[in-house]
C-alpha cells in the first residue's frame, strides 16, 4: 500500500511529459503544413494545418488542466483543480466544432472556385501528418480509455492522423489524375468528423459540468437496494454527480425506521457505502440521518 502514491504520482507525471512532447510535434506539423498549404493552393492541406493547430490550444488546455488538477485542496478550494480536466475537454470539443463549421464554409468557397493545387508538397506533408500524429495517438492511447481530459486531446489527435491520410490519398488523386475537387471534398468529410466526435465529447464534458445524474446510474434503482437494509424505512432527497472521472459522489437524507445510536447509524453506513460502491461505482456518500422528521420524503426533490 505504501508503494500506491508514488506510482499515482509517476503515471501523472509521465501523462504530462507526454502531453508535452505531443505539442511539440504538433507544433512542427503545424508550422510546416501552413507553409506547404500556402505554398501548394491546398485547402485540404491548410485544413489539416489549421486543424492541428487547434490540436496544440487544445493539448495545452490539456497539459494545464493536468497540471492544475494536481494541486491540493485549500480552504477556499475544498476540491482543489479536480474539475480542471473536465472544463478542458469542454473548451476542445468546443474548438473541434467552430473549426468543423470554418472549414466547411471555406470548403464551399473553394468547391465553386477549384484552383491547381501542388499535389507533391501535399502528398510529402500529410505523409510527416500521419508519422507524427500516430506517434502522439500512441502515447495517449492508454490514459484516453481513463481520463476525459486525456480523451478529447486523443481524439483531436486520432482525427488529424485520419484527416493526414485523407489528404495524403487526396494529393494522389490530384497528382496522378488531376481531380483538384477532391481538394474541397477531403476537407469537407473532415469537417463532418470533427463535427460529429465533437458533438459526443462535448455533451459528457457539459453533463459532469452540469452535475447531471451520470447515464448509467438509476437513482431508483439506488433507493430499491438501499432499503432492503432492514433498518431504512427510504432514501430520499438524493443527489448523485461526477466530480471528475474518478469521482462520483452521492448526498441523500435517509429516514431509519428507529430512533438509532450513532455507532448504529456507522455500521448501517458501511453497508450503505458497500452497496453503492459495488452496484454503482459511487465513491463518496454524503448521508443526513432522519428519524420522524416531517419533510418531503420524494426520491427527487428540488432544493
Amino acid at each position: 500500500m505504501s508503494n500506491s502514491p508514488t506510482h499515482t504520482h509517476d503515471h501523472t507525471n509521465l501523462k504530462g511529459r507526454k502531453l508535452l512532447l505531443t505539442i511539440v510535434l504538433n507544433i512542427v506539423i503545424t508550422v510546416s503544413q501552413v507553409i506547404g498549404g500556402l505554398i501548394s493552393g491546398s485547402l485540404s492541406l491548410l485544413s489539416d494545418a489549421l486543424h492541428n493547430f487547434s490540436d496544440v490550444t487544445s493539448l495545452v488546455i490539456s497539459y494545464v488542466a493536468d497540471r492544475y488538477s494536481k494541486k491540493e485542496a485549500s480552504f477556499d478550494k475544498t476540491f482543489g483543480y479536480k474539475r480542471a480536466e473536465i472544463i478542458a475537454a469542454f473548451v476542445n470539443a468546443v474548438t473541434l466544432l467552430v473549426v468543423a463549421v470554418y472549414l466547411i464554409y471555406e470548403a464551399i468557397k473553394r468547391f465553386i472556385n477549384p484552383q491547381e493545387i501542388e499535389s507533391s508538397l501535399v502528398i510529402w506533408l500529410a505523409v510527416l501528418g500521419i508519422v507524427a500524429n500516430g506517434f502522439s495517438v500512441l502515447l495517449l492511447r492508454k490514459d484516453a480509455k481513463e481520463n476525459m481530459n486525456m480523451r478529447s486531446a486523443y481524439i483531436h489527435l486520432f482525427t488529424d492522423m485520419s484527416a493526414s491520410v485523407a489528404v495524403l490519398i487526396g494529393g494522389l488523386l490530384m497528382k496522378y489524375f488531376g481531380w483538384f475537387w477532391v481538394d474541397s471534398v477531403l476537407t469537407v468529410l473532415i469537417a463532418v468528423y470533427l463535427l460529429v466526435v465533437g458533438i459526443d465529447l462535448l455533451k459528457n464534458s457539459f453533463n459532469v459540468l452540469m452535475l447531471f445524474t451520470p447515464k448509467d446510474i438509476k437513482l431508483e434503482r439506488i433507493s430499491k437496494k438501499i432499503t432492503t437494509i432492514s433498518e431504512v424505512k427510504s432514501i430520499h432527497h438524493i443527489h448523485v454527480w461526477q466530480l471528475n472521472e474518478q469521482e462520483t459522489h452521492l448526498e441523500a437524507h435517509m429516514e431509519f425506521s428507529k430512533d438509532l445510536t450513532l455507532s448504529e447509524f456507522d455500521a448501517i453506513l458501511e453497508k450503505v457505502e458497500k452497496i453503492l460502491f459495488d452496484d454503482f461505482g459511487i465513491n463518496h456518500v454524503n448521508i443526513q440521518p432522519e428519524f420522524q422528521k416531517d419533510d418531503p420524503k420524494e426520491i427527487i426533490v428540488q432544493d
